[in-house]
């Protein structure tokens, strides 16, 4: 049982990872971000990405905020499911 909670913990960390990497590249194509896909994706990711943009200004052109995310979601994400891994070991679902 909690070998599957993890697994699927798992997948919807990294499917959301994927999510913000494809809005973040997607942003180059204006076509992208009018698609119905690229509406979807940005409906899901920008209200975590909109927290770092309030934080860290873009300079010129250029915005560093999502790496800022990307990285942050990395770290914490990890962390979150070593916690989910470390709750279910002592509630005896491993």
């Amino acid at each position: 049982m909690g070998t599957n909670i993890m697994i699927v913990a798992d997948y919807i960390y990294d499917i959301y990872y994927w999510l913000i990497l494809i809005n973040i590249f997607g942003s180059w194509f204006p076509q992208f971000q009018t698609s119905k896909v690229g509406l979807l994706i940005g409906r899901l990711v920008n209200p975590y990405l909109s927290v770092f943009r309030k934080f860290i200004p873009p300079l010129g052109m250029i915005d560093f905020s999502p790496i800022i995310a990307i990285l942050a979601y990395s770290f914490i994400g990890r962390f979150a499911l070593a916690g989910l891994q470390q709750l279910l070991i002592m509630a005896g679902a491993f």
